[in-house]
């Protein structure tokens, strides 16, 4: 067997901090607990900046049949955010009961996060910069934006709030 030298292998240390796998993110869910992103390599994921008082706040519904329809290759993850107009100032168990009892959302969310700015949640930086997710560079620009990654943890493509989430241009990849 051909012995190879390790240190040829290893990547410089700059592209290895830069290609961060979307995978070794921390991230909480609503209730606090910690949320392994691992366990989901296989499906898609589609991450939405969700807020309760927004003119959007009815996409929760489609974001539900989305849920429902694709569970199978699909894991739908509502980030809350208060940082578009104010619009999700309640705490997570406001948040939770507000999702429940007027959409039946089951789908997963997580604690609230800055999206954007100095606080913004190492999620998003990954999600928004080409030098981290390798496909492109972009900005949330309101609620219910949305990233869709693949099955293999690549960026496919983001989508603005006026994207249904049952619009064929992210369907025709599930």
């Amino acid at each position: 067997m051909k012995t190879v030298d390790k240190a040829k292998l290893a990547p410089s240390t700059s592209t290895a901090t830069k290609r961060q796998s979307i995978y070794d993110i921390a991230i909480n869910a609503i209730d606090g607990t910690p949320i392994s992103l691992l366990k989901f390599k296989g499906k898609k994921i589609l991450f939405v900046n969700v807020a309760s008082e927004c003119g959007f706040t009815k996409q929760y519904k489609e974001l539900q049949t989305l849920s429902d329809t694709y569970a199978e290759e699909l894991i739908v993850i509502g980030l809350p955010c208060n940082q578009f107009g104010q619009q999700e100032p309640g705490d997570a168990s406001q948040i939770q009961e507000f999702c429940e009892l007027n959409f039946g959302v089951t789908f997963l969310l997580t604690a609230k996060i800055d999206v954007k700015g100095s606080k913004q949640h190492p999620l998003y930086k990954w999600l928004t910069d080409k030098d981290l997710n390798g496909k492109n560079s972009s900005s949330v620009k309101w609620n219910f934006q949305k990233y869709l990654v693949d099955d293999m943890g690549k960026l496919i493509d983001n989508y603005l709030s006026i994207t249904n989430p049952m619009s064929s241009k992210i369907t025709k990849y599930l």
